[in-house]
């Protein structure tokens, strides 16, 4: 019973992980592109 909740648990670690990392990942992309696309000025 304790493995399975180790393993559960692991699991469940390593998705938050993944998580944390694409969001980190978007974020960074979408402040690149705010930063170098010309300023709309009209």
């Amino acid at each position: 019973m304790l493995k399975k909740l180790l393993v559960v648990a692991a699991v469940v670690s390593a998705a938050a992980l993944v998580v944390k990392k694409v969001k980190a990942s978007s974020d960074e992309r979408a402040l690149w592109h705010e930063a170098t696309t010309a300023p709309d000025l009209r």
